[in-house]
């Protein structure tokens, strides 16, 4: 019944995209980028600011913050080397997790035994190991092999794999492994929409000029900017069926009429821009980019085929 709720919510939420009302249409657009940015800061660990964000909107309906508040304690108990959430969680969802192929109940046995080990408890992480390591999946076999020769190692061995077994680093892993099952088990994707909202729209405005140097940069141009220019860096770029020329000084597009002019340096510009400039010096321009200056009547003009 509650999965039924929360779908329902969500195609309401959907429909009121058609609205003819553009004040309705703005705050559903402003509600979808409050979605998105719950979502990322719950990704990111900021669990706080995204309980508040969502409170603060009456949003908690649209997103997933049940899901990952859970998550959120499992993770703490991980942290704090306690499995008997991650383990509680695992028997609630253990048949889910079976269609998954999941391995994170097995590994965090596997990590109980080897804190017994730890603490000099032999005996008693062999009783561990006979209850929990038999009728376990023939691919477990290899880690369970490696992890009972335990028995016969110190805790501060040197000995490789062994002491890497006995590595704190362990939890870790027991912490990643979880938060992927767990996108799994509810069909979310390893990113943020959030995420890959802003790669979609740095992808479709990168241009090779956004990595020329300083001075292919355009101050209006997203990419350009130092911070989004790192972030677009892995992306490929757009793919443009049609060239549109823009002034490196105004930014505005080069046409009939705003023809582009060449200066003696090889520099095209818009007539605009030139003619404002001349006009603010005496006939002079000064070139932007190699900071020579030449008269306004040395421009010629240029014809794109």
């Amino acid at each position: 019944m509650e999965s039924g709720r929360v779908v329902k919510r969500r195609v309401d939420h959907l429909k009121e995209h058609d609205s003819r009302s553009s004040s309705v249409v703005a705050e559903w657009k402003r509600t979808r980028l409050d979605r998105l940015l719950v979502e990322y800061l719950l990704r990111a660990g900021c669990y706080s600011t995204a309980t508040k964000l969502a409170s603060s909107r009456g949003i908690e309906g649209l997103t997933n913050l049940d899901v990952f508040l859970v998550a959120r304690e499992v993770e703490q108990s991980l942290a704090c080397r306690d499995t008997s959430k991650c383990l509680s969680w695992c028997h609630d969802n253990k048949s889910k997790l079976r269609k998954l192929n999941s391995s994170l109940e097995f590994n965090v046995r596997m990590q109980e035994f080897i804190e017994l080990i730890k603490s000099d408890r032999r005996m008693e992480a062999i009783r561990h190991a006979r209850k929990h390591f038999t009728g376990q999946e023939p691919g477990h076999l290899p880690s369970i092999q490696r992890c009972m020769a335990l028995v016969a190692f110190p805790a501060n061995t040197d000995v490789t794999p062994y002491k890497e077994l006995l590595s704190d680093v362990r939890w870790d892993g027991l912490i990643e492994q979880f938060r992927a099952e767990n996108l799994k088990l509810y069909q979310l994707s390893s990113q943020s929409a959030f995420s890959l909202v802003v790669q979609s729209g740095l992808s479709a405005l990168k241009t090779p000029h956004c990595y020329r140097g300083a001075t292919g940069h355009n101050p209006d141009c997203p990419v350009c900017q130092p911070s989004f220019n790192s972030l677009a860096s892995p992306l490929p770029y757009a793919h443009c069926s049609q060239s549109r020329l823009v002034c490196h000084i105004s930014g505005e597009p080069l046409n009939e009429n705003n023809q582009p002019l060449m200066l003696p340096n090889g520099y095209v510009y818009g007539q605009k821009a030139l003619q404002q400039m001349a006009s603010e010096n005496n006939g002079t321009i000064v070139c932007p980019r190699s900071r020579q200056t030449f008269n306004i009547k040395d421009a010629e003009k240029v014809f794109v085929m």
